[in-house]
């Protein structure tokens, strides 16, 4: 027979960001806890408001689960002495085990006789196992904790009571001095004390007091009481995820309304008023159905419908202050030109070991332009991409973005399209921070990549330059996800981005005229490989590309990035062949010995020293590779080297390559060093595994 348990730890107010995540982790560690302890259960209930963390375990065992098995101790060599007596060895096995020395026998192990013990334990109910639940509690771990009162104990908030109730009966416990009981408190202002009689009427004995523990119970309500206003009032009404997930998390007991704001606000760009709404105030924008913003607002009150009116102008009051302030910024804003904007910039630190944003600017621009030429953008590209590395920091001293910092790029391009910039230079202001996060939109115009590329890629050189790299998970300057953020655009758009060469290309130019650039760069073209190649793996493992063939690629002498996704694909598609295995062997074999050679690059095969038709062959075949290496495709470079593979095997049943006489040995380790150059220009096959 089983039984369900209710645990529910009732706080103060915990922020909303954290509700969720400190849910799912109670019902984790809970789960941990009750398998490290052998009570078995079908599944756990995760329940949470603002106010309450709570869990219900259903199909919870009676018991523990006995423990019977066969113990090994120490050798008998160890365990007896020659008189045939226990050891001190054997006695303390025997009690460490709950035994005693009678109950010690031996066995053969791996040809060894060893001590054993059969062992028992009988399993404890369930009751006696749960006490010990509130130490999984004082393990879980926050962004932010807190003490409270006189106590050394810390939490994300002050735990006001406790709930442990198995089926119909109290488990007696203690949380940070609260003691277990039956009763829960209901909604602050609607609702009462209620005792909760069973585990099983838990959220129908507080949804009469006006709280909804159910967290996807109370968010579908809110989305049905949001559509039911759009559909009302023919309104599209956008539900950002991750602020329904806010709101939910701000309230016990969800009831939806509208508000209302001036039309006179509407003149302000619409970005401006929706991250108003949402970001300060939590609620959702009203759109027509031509999806423009309306003067309307959705907002959702911790409470009934109850004096609803009068709940939707106290919103709109509070809201109005905020919109005031915005239409200030942007009235004040549009009076200045983009020069003044930009002149401005010269004041404003970037950081105090590189320098000014102004002087960032006129890097990226220079930057902006190499790999703009690199990648083939057009004339018109080129232009467009002059234009918006002059100006496209400038909307950071602006007051609408020192407000709304999160609309960094938003209003740039808003206030440059207002000051007749062309849109595809205000484009690029938006898009130059894109990707935000791992997985975040990227840029669509060209110019707009071009100058997220060189924004990012001067930020890891300079910091790089002046030592300011990630230690450890340790990374201020999100030096890891800019890097990251450009193996995307570089994957998404297809070009070709030797980053060696143009790291050093980059490095002259800025160092060629540090007056205008601000700073001198050390060489840290080494360094900055080896951080962008680990950003490759961690995008190729996102595409499930194997362990050894993703070390095989970025570990090769091949700088261009675009290539090495092409590569890794190649690889992939060609490791489930049956002609992968023999190749790769092969041309591991030419890749060791080649390693052999001490002689330099420039010496080349002298054919007069072959003395068989094996060495012949191989040099025929692979001259004619190289003379037309560069036409060929990467797809069609491999192709050619597993072509070599019965010429490369005939030739090692063929040819002893370390001979006495050293010329001749010189010369056949120069072939398949030619050989080898090739090969891992392709990528690093020595260590592909292939068994």
């Amino acid at each position: 027979m089983t039984k369900q348990f209710l645990f529910e730890i009732g706080l103060e107010e915990i922020p909303a960001h954290v509700v969720t995540p400190s849910a799912k982790q109670l019902a984790e560690k809970t789960a941990e806890f009750l398998k490290e302890n052998r009570l078995s259960f079908s599944d756990i209930e995760i329940f949470s408001t603002p106010r309450r963390l709570a869990i219900r375990i259903n199909e919870l065992a009676e018991k523990q689960e006995n423990i019977e098995e066969k113990a090994k101790g120490p050798a008998k060599r160890i365990a007896q002495d020659d008189k045939g007596e226990w050891s001190k060895a054997a006695i303390g096995f025997a009690r460490g085990q709950q035994a005693t020395p009678d109950d010690l026998f031996f066995e053969e192990f791996k040809g060894e006789e060893y001590v054993f013990v059969n062992k028992f334990i009988e399993g404890q109910v369930a009751e006696k196992v749960l006490v010990d639940l509130p130490s999984v509690v004082t393990q879980m771990t926050f962004p932010v904790s807190m003490h409270w009162a006189g106590f050394d104990y810390k939490f994300i908030r002050p735990v006001h009571w406790l709930i442990s109730l198995l089926d119909d009966e109290l488990v007696d416990m203690e949380l940070f001095s609260v003691k277990s009981g039956r009763t829960t408190r209901g909604h602050r202002f609607l609702g009462q004390d209620t005792e909760i009689a069973h585990a099983k009427e838990y959220e129908a004995a507080l949804a009469k007091e006006f709280v909804l523990v159910n967290p996807t119970e109370r968010k579908e309500l809110i989305t049905e009481q949001i559509q039911v206003i759009a559909k009302e009032n023919n309104w599209i009404i956008p539900l950002d995820e991750k602020l329904l997930e806010e709101v939910n998390n701000l309230v016990e007991y969800p009831t939806a309304f509208v508000g209302d704001f001036e039309e006179q606000y509407l003149s302000v760009p619409s970005e401006v008023l929706i991250t108003s709404m949402k970001e300060h105030q939590r609620y959702f924008e009203v759109l027509d159905a031509n999806e423009q913003l309306l003067n309307h607002f959705i907002g959702v009150r911790n409470g009934n419908a109850e004096h609803i009116d009068n709940v939707a102008k106290g919103n709109a009051k509070v809201l109005k202050a905020r919109l005031e302030d915005a239409e200030f910024f942007y009235q004040e804003d549009i009076k200045v030109s983009i020069e003044s904007y930009v002149e401005k910039l010269k004041h404003v630190t970037f950081h105090e070991k590189i320098g000014s944003i102004y002087e960032k600017q006129e890097r990226v621009g220079a930057i902006a332009q190499i790999i703009g030429k690199e990648v083939g953008l057009s004339e018109t590209e080129l232009k467009h991409l002059k234009r918006a590395s002059e100006i496209y920091k400038f909307d950071l001293v602006t007051l609408m973005v020192g407000e709304f910092s999160e609309l960094q790029g938003v209003i740039g391009e808003r206030y440059a399209l207002l000051h007749n910039e062309d849109k595809e230079v205000a484009q690029a202001i938006r898009e130059h921070y894109l990707p935000k996060s791992s997985d975040g939109e990227l840029p669509e115009s060209n110019v707009g990549a071009v100058l997220a590329l060189a924004d990012k890629l001067d930020t890891l050189i300079t910091f790089f330059s002046v030592g300011l790299t990630p230690k450890g998970s340790n990374d201020p300057y999100a030096l890891r996800r800019q890097a990251y953020g450009n193996v995307r655009i570089i994957e998404s758009k297809g070009w070709k981005f030797p980053i060696d060469k143009l790291h050093k290309i980059i490095e002259e130019k800025i160092n060629g005229n540090e007056t205008v650039y601000g700073l001198h760069l050390t060489d840290t073209k080494e360094a900055v490989h080896t951080f962008l190649m680990a950003r490759m793996k961690q995008w190729f493992n996102t595409k499930n590309i194997r362990h050894d063939i993703v070390e095989a690629v970025v570990e090769s002498k091949q700088d261009d990035l675009n290539k090495m996704f092409e590569i890794a694909t190649i690889l992939k598609v060609n490791a489930t062949q049956s002609d992968f295995k023999p190749t790769v062997e092969s041309l591991t074999r030419v890749i060791n010995l080649a390693s052999k050679l001490e002689l330099d690059q420039n010496v080349s095969v002298d054919a007069t020293l072959f003395e068989n038709d094996a060495e012949k062959a191989l040099h025929e075949a692979f001259s004619s590779i190289q003379t037309k290496a560069k036409e060929l495709t990467l797809t069609e470079l491999f192709e050619a080297l597993k072509g070599l593979n019965p010429l490369i095997e005939a030739y090692f049943e063929n040819t002893m390559v370390m001979v006495e006489d050293q010329a001749i040995r010189n010369n056949r380790l120069i072939q398949l060093r030619e050989i080898a150059t090739m090969a891992l220009s392709f990528a690093s096959l020595d260590k592909l595994i292939v068994k």
